[in-house]
Order: structure tokens, then sequence, then C-alpha cells
């Protein structure tokens, strides 16, 4: 199985864990608040505010944060947040795909293209870079939660496309339009994951040596770093000697 290349599973720099955690909540507060203004308050009704929460539980972020973030989808009737897909190439021309979730495009567009063009990179027009890609659905569990026999099995059971079991978790892939059948099907068996979502999974991925990674590396985290960036994706090969050049 060819894992997918969501970058942001790589171990941070020692000493960033109160930033990256500050930035988790509040890129998972948006997309509650988002979820939660788009349809039901009910996340037994509404799928994408029930991944949304799961992934709250997993960061640990406080149930009063995650109360706050619902409330406000109902105090700012008047402020919308915009779904917007940006597409390009990085360093060593690494084809990236950008999700964003922002209340003012300008913003975003601006921000987004400055930390392509100072990074050696180029952003492009819709498509430019997506069709290195395909969209999957990803559900990730944490290991303890059920055994390696339990969910292979519950995995073939639901026709799922792949599925790979690490030291420390199990990962299904299945087709984008069967992904809310697969999570409900696995929701019966398992109550919290530690992500579920639609990804975009690379068809093929380049290798870098360790100078290059770093840069790359350092380019995408400019752009997780951004306020209304929610994910990013790279046809880059992350492997184990990826996070010790990161962690360096």
């Amino acid at each position: 199985m060819a894992g997918h290349s969501h970058w942001a599973g790589i171990k941070h720099r020692k000493g960033r864990a109160d930033k990256i955690r500050s930035k988790i909540f509040s890129k998972i507060s948006k997309e509650i608040t988002v979820a939660a203004k788009l349809g039901s308050k009910d996340s037994d009704m509404n799928p994408r505010l029930r991944s949304a929460i799961q992934a709250a539980k997993v960061a640990n972020m406080p149930k009063e944060n995650v109360d706050r973030a619902i409330n406000k989808s109902e105090l700012n009737k008047d402020l919308n947040y915009f779904n917007i897909i940006y597409e390009g190439f990085g360093p060593e021309k690494i084809a990236v795909i950008v999700e964003t979730l922002t209340d003012n495009k300008n913003r975003t567009a601006s921000n987004i293209r400055t930390i392509f063009q100072k990074n050696g990179g180029n952003l492009g027009s819709s498509g430019v870079a997506s069709h290195q890609f395909r969209q999957v659905g990803v559900i990730k569990i944490d290991k303890k939660k059920i055994s390696d026999t339990d969910i292979l099995e519950l995995a073939i059971n639901l026709g799922v496309e792949d599925y790979l079991s690490t030291s420390s978790q199990h990962e299904i892939i299945t087709i984008k339009e069967n992904f809310y059948k697969v999570k409900i099907g696995i929701e019966k068996k398992v109550q919290e994951f530690i992500s579920a979502g639609i990804e975009w999974l690379p068809i093929n991925k380049i290798s870098l040596n360790e100078e290059k990674m770093k840069i790359v590396l350092n380019f995408l985290e400019l752009l997780e770093d951004d306020d209304d960036v929610q994910h990013v994706y790279a046809n880059l090969e992350i492997n184990e000697q990826s996070e010790k050049v990161k962690t360096a």
C-alpha cells in the first residue's frame, strides 16, 4: 500500500508544542463552527460536525472550546467561511495542494501566494497540481482501540480500498464516494478516530536528499502555520529519515 503524503504527520521541532497546540485548536474550532453553521448542531445528525468533534477529542481540546465553537455558529450568523483550494509547485517542483477555510478570500490568496513566491515556488491555477493526486477517504485509528484482526475483518466486510497497520495506528483508505458509509460502519466498533476525512493521495511521490528535504519541509510548515490553512498535501516521500531532518 502506498500511504498518503499528508505532511502534517511529521514530528515538529521541540519547543513548538504550545504554538502547535494553539494552531491545532484554532483550526479545529473553525471547522466545528463551519460544520455547525452548515448543518445540524447535533453531531449524530451531522457527519462533518461529528468528525470535527472527534478530531477535537484526539487533540485533547477542552469541551468548553468545542461548545464555544458550536455556539459561535449562532452568534455570528453574518460571518461566512469559504472552502478554497490552492494548487501549485513548491521548492524542488513538489506538487502542493492547500485547503483553506477563510472569511476573507483576498487575505488568504495574498498570504498563500507570498509564501509560494518567497520560497521558490509557484502558485498555479486550478488543476495545475491536482491531476497528480486523487481524493480518497482516510480513517486513522489508534491501535489501542481495536485489534489488527478485528480491524482487518471490518475493512474487508466494508469493502475498503486499502488498509495499513503500523506500530501505532490503523489506516483505512476508501474511495471518496464510500467514505461516509465506511466511516459509519467503523463507528459501530470504534467510537474515536485519530482523524477521518477526505484527503489528497499522491499518485507518485518524489524522494529528496536531506538538504533539499529540509527546504521543502520548511516551506510546507510555513503554509501549515497560516491561520486560514486547514490542510496541506504534497507528493513528497516522507519516511523516518525525513522526520529526523525535520526535528534536527
